[in-house]
Order: structure tokens, then sequence, then C-alpha cells
């Protein structure tokens, strides 16, 4: 079972249907919605200030989430995928959206619905990535608008995957 603390009174709320992996870690002012998965090493830590999840986020193997105390949140829509590796600190990132491998995204950030941040990626602090843009690079760049059919078939393929990879792990 994955390690789910509290800390400074505050307890995790997980959502129904979710998967968590046995090494997931979920700690303190974390909320996180319906059918969500949190993969392998995976690391959830709402112990400065609050991470919000929606419904049908995958947060995949290695992923660390954390925030600045007293200065930044992270918000997460719906049917968000975050790859392997990838670390969000005190950002927003909105409905559909997909962070690639190994990417970071640092605090005031926020990636538009849709949007596509590339693998390995460094998006600064306050950054704004609009909706359905395609950012990549050292630091994250524009690169191009994705067209809409392309951002469906990216985006919502790898979001609607991971709930069916998450039901491979359930019991019978």
């Amino acid at each position: 079972m994955a390690l789910i603390k509290s800390v400074r009174g505050f307890t995790p709320k997980i959502g129904k249907d979710c998967f968590l992996a046995e090494n997931a870690t979920i700690v303190g002012d974390t909320t996180m919605g319906d059918g969500c998965s949190i993969w392998f090493n995976a690391v959830l830590r709402g112990d400065v200030n609050t991470i919000t999840i929606g419904n049908h986020v995958n947060i995949q193997d290695g992923a660390v989430l954390h925030t600045l105390y007293q200065k930044s949140t992270i918000e997460i829509g719906d049917y968000v995928s975050i790859g392997h590796n990838v670390t969000i600190h005190g950002a927003k990132i909105e409905d559909y959206a997909l962070i690639g491998m190994g990417a970071t995204v640092l605090d005031g950030a926020v990636v538009g619905a849709g949007a596509i941040v590339a693998a390995g990626a460094l998006v600064l602090s306050n950054t704004k990535i609009g909706e359905g843009e395609l950012w990549g690079g050292v630091p994250a760049k524009f690169i191009k608008k994705v067209e809409p059919e392309q951002a469906k078939e990216i985006n919502q393929k790898i979001a609607h995957n991971y709930a069916m990879y998450a039901s491979w792990y359930q019991p019978s």
C-alpha cells in the first residue's frame, strides 16, 4: 500500500477508484479526484502548501510534486498526464495537458489546457503556456501551436490509456 502520511494536521484526501502504487508517497495537504493513478516512486509532498489534483490524472513513475511554503500551490486539472521523472513545483496544469518525461515546471508557471511540455524541458517560474501550445528546451520556449486533432490524439489517448494501465493492477 502507498505511504499516505498526515503532516501539520493535514491528511491526504483520495478520490474514488484511484490506483496508488505500493511505493508512491502522498503527504499532507493533498487532494485528488476520482480515477487518478499515482505510479511507482511518485511523491506528492503537500507538507508546506496545497496540492490539488483533478479527476483522471496520471502521475507517472518517479514524479515529484512540491510547493513553496506560504507562496505557491499546485493545481492540476482533469485528465492531465505527468510523465516519468517530472518535477512540478508550485505550478498550475490545466485539463488534458501533457508534461513530458523528465520535464521541470517551476513555481507560478501555468500550462494551458491541451498544451504539451516536451520531455526534458525546463519551464521557468511564472511562464504562461497557452492552450494547445507545444513548448520545449532549456529554458522552455514556444515551439508551435498544436492542432486540436493532434492534441486530442496525443494528450487524450495517453490520459485514457493510463486509466486502462491502472486497471491491470486492481484485484480481480
